[in-house]
């Protein structure tokens, strides 16, 4: 009878478990989700909603990188010749 008992509990306690994990597991990942979301846009500053004030619906806006290729006839430094020592 004892061991009746003891299986039975346990199918109870494991339907339970489940039955609560379908509830509340949903419930506990969107909050992680929401805190997670919350956390990046005090980190980054609402970045991607400033850029979006300043160009208008149907406006395009183009934007040109700087030139970084250096000047050829720019002197650097000065040539040393070197010759290895045996």
């Amino acid at each position: 009878m004892v061991v009746l008992q003891t299986i039975l509990i346990l199918i109870l306690v494991y339907y339970g478990v489940k039955l609560l994990a379908k509830w509340l597991l949903p419930k506990l990942l969107n909050y992680a989700v929401a805190k997670t979301q919350e956390r990046f846009g005090q980190q980054f500053g609402n970045y991607g909603e400033a850029g979006n004030e300043k160009n208008r619906e149907g406006e395009t806006s183009v934007f040109k990188k700087p030139n970084l290729r250096s000047n050829p006839s720019k002197k650097v430094g000065e040539y040393i010749d070197f010759e290895e020592i045996d």
